[in-house]
């Protein structure tokens, strides 16, 4: 297959961006050239060039409908960002497909792509698609899902030349490919030790954190249970004085603001407590980790439900909605899985079938597919 060069514009969060560095290390793998496109001022402006990656600086910004005239600004930047693309393109090179990974950074990218007959690719990570994706549907050559559950939502906006594929989401390789000898290590595991893993995502979880210290004796009693539980970095003190660990207890109990060597710690983990984000679904299903998933009550349309219903339909996890937390579910349900290793055996069979480490390579064959397809 020829060289391709591949433009993909994401940013914003690092639920946008991981998977793009993902399909990145990818596509290089195969012997492609890539370029972000993304704002300087945000996280991609940091993640992607210390990934080492190319990177074309644009400003963009959404429109607060309960603020119509927001419209007029965000379609002077839009254009002028598109104007700016233009011409970095036909003083350097054409790309011969691009993906979008949502959020309106990918906005002027696809504009332009459309405009100059250049294929591309949007992909969605959540259950419920952002408006940036479900605007650019009809005019790609394919449209990528993580979920399932997402398809539903793109049918009748896809065009009729689109393509409306599964691929899961992208995790990148260093989270892929961790060693659960080299996680445990790290994390002072030992072989005949269970590991309990909790997190709630980077800004971390308050009432996860509040129901897991209301279970502070109940896990304790477990003589061979590990907890390594990373509260935020907002929430670390307030977890401290909750838990006040002993110095024996706290052997057994790890507080930490934030996991930095996630894949080290899934790959350790023989259950996991989490929210259930969709860079949180996807890493935990790359890593085939039974899992007990408290989906975020708030977030838009309640898309972190249907995000965990993903594991939790197949038998792959646990789902406790986050109002039930206090309630004798959420300890009972912990706690079975803690008592029974054999029942976690089979999730992480179940969720191993998922393929969801292969999702950077299947979302690369789509890429290689709309790029040829032109």
């Amino acid at each position: 297959m020829r060289e391709l060069f591949v433009a993909i514009a994401a940013g914003g969060t690092a639920g946008h961006i991981n998977p793009a560095l993902a399909l990145a290390e990818e596509l290089v793998s195969r012997g492609h050239q890539v370029m972000f496109v993304g704002q300087s001022h945000k996280l991609e402006g940091r993640l992607v060039p210390e990934a080492g990656y190319d990177f074309f600086d644009i400003r963009v910004t959404g429109f607060d409908r309960e603020r119509p005239w927001t419209m007029i600004s965000a379609l002077v930047r839009l254009k002028r960002a598109t104007a700016a693309l233009d011409r970095h393109f036909s003083q350097t090179r054409v790309p011969d497909v691009a993906i979008g990974f949502g959020a309106y950074v990918e906005l002027p990218l696809l504009r332009w792509c459309a405009k100059h007959e250049v294929p591309y690719v949007i992909h969605e990570q959540n259950s419920v698609p952002g408006l940036a994706n479900r605007t650019s549907a009809r005019a790609a050559s394919v449209v990528a899902v993580a979920l399932p559950g997402a398809c539903a939502a793109f049918e009748e906006r896809i065009g009729p030349n689109t393509s409306l594929v599964v691929t899961g989401n992208p995790v990148r390789r260093s989270v892929v490919q961790a060693s659960r000898a080299e996680g445990r290590q790290s994390f002072g595991v030992s072989d005949d030790q269970t590991l309990l893993l909790v997190f709630g995502g980077s800004l971390g979880a308050r009432n996860l954190n509040n129901a897991l210290a209301a279970l502070k004796d109940d896990l304790l009693a477990h003589e061979g249970l590990k907890i390594v539980h990373s509260t935020g970095e907002d929430l670390y003190d307030e977890v401290c004085a909750s838990l006040s660990l002993s110095e024996e207890e706290a052997t057994r109990w790890s507080v930490i603001p934030y996991i930095h060597n996630m894949g080290e710690a899934l790959a350790a983990a023989d259950l996991t407590v989490s929210r259930s984000g969709a860079s949180s679904i996807a890493e935990i299903a790359a890593l085939a980790v039974p899992s007990v998933l408290v989906p975020y009550p708030l977030a838009t349309a309640d898309h972190q439900t249907t995000n965990a219903r993903y594991l939790s339909d197949c038998g792959a996890a646990r789902l406790v909605p986050d109002a039930q937390l206090q309630e004798p579910v959420f300890r009972d349900t912990l706690l079975d899985l803690i008592d029974h290793a054999e029942v976690r055996d089979e999730m992480r069979s179940i969720v191993r079938g998922l393929a969801q480490d292969k999702a950077a390579s299947a979302l690369a064959d789509q890429v290689e597919v709309a790029a040829h397809s032109d």
